[in-house]
């Protein structure tokens, strides 16, 4: 509906391995090459971006944004967290690996072939392949969307789904016959 699974995955990968790697960052801006096959430049800008190894995570503040060709996420306060997890069989050496990104405060998501997401908060865990908007969640195609009070992208198996709570009820809004010929 929003992105293919794996697209939204390759996107979220590639920006959080820029923000692992990243090192020291003048003005909050983080500028790289991910080799992830078909992406390319990925630019972070916020107002403030600190990395503290020792809690193994990198916090940028104020202003998010996160950009390259095929999408843009915006939000308050994004929080990467990751672990160091052995690099080959019988090797002492680590590679770094993200364990879950939490994005919050007015989280937006617009990919460059249409579709957004937008929630107060949006949770992906790495392993699971999974990711989570709560907090008013509306996923938007065109004129279509669905919202409710939590919205679960399931990135492997390619589905989501969209609790209600309450008065809150998981709502769709369909309009037949539109995006025929695409793949959302």
């Amino acid at each position: 509906m929003f992105c293919s699974g794996r697209t939204f995955f390759l996107l979220t990968v590639s920006f959080l391995i820029v923000c692992v790697h990243a090192g020291p960052v003048l003005s909050g801006e983080l500028e790289g090459k991910v080799g992830l096959k078909g992406q390319g430049k990925i630019v972070i800008q916020s107002d403030t971006l600190e990395m503290d190894n020792k809690k193994k995570m990198v916090t940028f503040t104020g202003k998010v944004s996160a950009k390259n060709d095929d999408f843009v996420m915006d939000c308050e306060k994004m929080v990467v967290y990751y672990i160091d997890a052995p690099s080959k069989k019988g090797s002492k050496e680590t590679s770094t690996e993200i364990d879950r990104i939490v994005a919050t405060g007015k989280v937006e998501i617009v990919r460059s072939l249409g579709g957004t997401a937008s929630a107060d908060k949006a949770v992906y865990h790495q392993v699971l392949e999974q990711l989570v908007l709560t907090g008013n969640p509306v996923v938007k195609q065109e004129n279509n969307y669905v919202e409710g009070n939590r919205i679960t992208l399931f990135i492997k198996e390619d589905r989501s789904v969209v609790e209600g709570s309450g008065d809150n009820r998981a709502k769709a809004v369909i309009f037949p016959g539109q995006n025929k010929g695409t793949d959302q």
